[in-house]
């Protein structure tokens, strides 16, 4: 297999867009952007795309690209960057991320495999190949989730997970007792990945993959024993009714994806509703639960 071109540079932010057009019309297939230091964006205002003080772009070449031909055309349009060339060899990338995937345990026997590796027997095991949605459970949000719901007794209880990702908590759910699970994303591609991964850990018949605006219509009236979610802060705090009406009274709730510092306000947009108990925090991030209060408001 030939190597791929990556021709990168660091630009400040007003030059972003300029270094993304000259780019294609050199014929990128593709354009990134990282962060060049260390200043980390994890929740943007709503509405708001904001990129680093320095920032790295980087266009992806067919390995047929000349490289000279694009130095020269990048030169033309963006003088002042400063574009350098390196080779990307080509591999099956769909399957890059096995290399450093390895089976995890979350509380006393629930593992997280790819399906080419081994977990120990007698343990409840969800194999995963998340594609191109978020969550293999190495992110400490969804380690968080993850034990929260090995630790809950869900053998015949509905539950609902709220910005499912690959669906691996909606699938850990299954595999551990639940008898119907709901997973919800507005995300295409995070729906296709659970549907995936629900059919490959068997959970077919157990995990149905929907969209918020259908949601309604799959609960078919019904509540939810255990809702799980796993998004923002800020999506969160605003969802903090609608959760009131999808849990029924005595129901279990678990949010994270929460910054520390970020759970106050979370926790009182909840608190009309449920009766949170004190957060689990791990690294910078926060995990809380609490139980459905008994009473009319919704």
């Amino acid at each position: 297999m030939s190597d791929w071109l990556q021709v990168s540079a660091v630009v400040p932010p007003d030059s972003a867009d300029a270094a993304e057009c000259a780019l294609i019309d050199a014929g990128a297939l593709s354009v990134t952007f990282m962060d060049a230091g260390d200043s980390p964006v994890l929740e943007p205002a709503a509405g708001t795309t904001p990129l680093w003080p320095r920032l790295v772009v980087t266009g992806l070449f067919a390995p047929s690209a000349d490289a000279l031909d694009v130095l020269a055309r990048l030169a033309g349009a963006l003088p002042a960057a400063q574009w350098r060339l390196a080779p990307l060899a080509d591999r099956e990338w769909e399957r890059e991320w096995l290399k450093d995937f390895r089976p995890m345990r979350f509380g006393t026997r629930l593992w997280v495999a790819p399906r080419t590796l081994d977990a120990p027997e007698g343990s409840v095991v969800v194999r995963l190949e998340p594609g191109l949605a978020f969550g293999t459970g190495t992110h400490p949000t969804t380690a968080l989730c993850l034990e929260w719901l090995e630790g809950l007794p869900l053998d015949g209880a509905t539950v609902l997970d709220y910005g499912c990702g690959s669906g691996i908590l909606a699938i850990a759910a299954a595999r551990l007792g639940a008898t119907r699970v709901i997973a919800v994303d507005n995300d295409p591609q995070a729906l296709q990945a659970t549907e995936r991964n629900a059919a490959s850990n068997d959970v077919t018949e157990i995990v149905t993959a929907c969209t918020p605006a259908q949601l309604d219509t799959t609960m078919r009236g019904a509540r939810a024993d255990v809702l799980v979610a796993n998004i923002l802060a800020g999506p969160l705090a605003e969802l903090a009714p609608r959760f009131a009406q999808l849990v029924r009274g005595g129901g279990r709730m678990a949010l994270s994806g929460i910054l520390l510092g970020q759970e106050a306000p979370v926790g009182a947009a909840c608190a009309p509703w449920f009766a949170l108990d004190a957060p689990v925090a791990r690294e910078d991030w926060v995990r809380l639960q609490g139980i459905r209060k008994e009473c009319p408001a919704t």
